[in-house]
């Protein structure tokens, strides 16, 4: 598998970020900069295949930081479900984000 593909991809998707030498495992969705609390990422995520090993090493990124797909976590009618409703909350917390830098 390579292709990336659409927005927001299965919780347990393997990825290789650009300019990354060490795969990632989609593990959470629209997550706030741990640094400055005032952007919101498309994804976080744990090395791989370690898996999460502390709060300090858990990353964020956004879709169009991802350079191939190694595997692509579960999809079924709950996840489909569930992306409908996050790329509506997702846009909703940007809209506001953004009013609040205003």
């Amino acid at each position: 598998m390579n292709e990336v593909g659409e927005k927001f991809l299965p919780i347990g998707t393997v990825v290789l970020l650009k300019d990354a030498t060490k795969r990632v495992m989609i593990t959470g969705f629209a997550s706030i900069s741990p640094d400055t609390g005032d952007r919101i990422f498309d994804y976080s995520g744990c090395v791989f295949p370690e898996g999460f090993m502390s709060y300090n090493q858990v990353c964020v990124f956004d879709h169009d930081q991802i350079d191939k797909v190694f595997y692509k976590g579960l999809e079924d009618e709950e996840e489909k479900n569930f992306k409908v409703q996050l790329i509506q909350k997702v846009e909703e917390l940007k809209a506001s984000n953004e009013n609040a830098q205003m």
